[in-house]
């Protein structure tokens, strides 16, 4: 399941960014974007099956800053969960986004660590943040 406009976004970042997804997920993840019509938008896919490392370990982000050849200081994730996503991102330099969609939204901010730099409830709000 995708979230609302999540291909229109997408395709507008891809204008201006490269796009990775750092996933913990089963075999195929390139085949299931493939299937949600989005993989001609995504630069990059580093999935734990894959790789045989997970979120939040830092070496599968380090991992796919290498492969997109990329500095932490100039790469910003973009994520829903603070814990697997949020922390390990800025304990490697990057600037984060908490997409606060589906369980997310449930979630709050209990470990200051875990603070992200800017917190979003719709994707559309992700190219005004970059623009800045």
């Amino acid at each position: 399941m995708l979230y609302p406009d999540c291909k229109q976004v997408l395709k507008t970042l891809h204008q201006h960014y490269k796009i990775g997804i750092i996933a913990n997920q089963l075999p195929n993840l390139q085949a299931r974007l493939r299937t949600f019509g989005i993989d001609s938008w995504i630069d990059l896919v580093i999935s734990s099956a894959d790789v045989g490392l997970a979120k939040p370990n830092l070496a599968i982000f380090k991992l796919a800053l290498q492969q997109a050849n990329c500095l932490a200081e100039h790469a910003v994730m973009i994520g829903d969960r603070l814990d697997n996503d949020i922390l390990p991102a800025k304990q490697l330099g990057m600037r984060t986004i908490w997409i606060r969609q589906g369980f997310s939204r449930l979630t709050h901010i209990t470990n200051p660590a875990e603070t992200p730099d800017w917190a979003i409830d719709n994707l559309t709000e992700i190219g005004d943040i970059l623009k800045n």
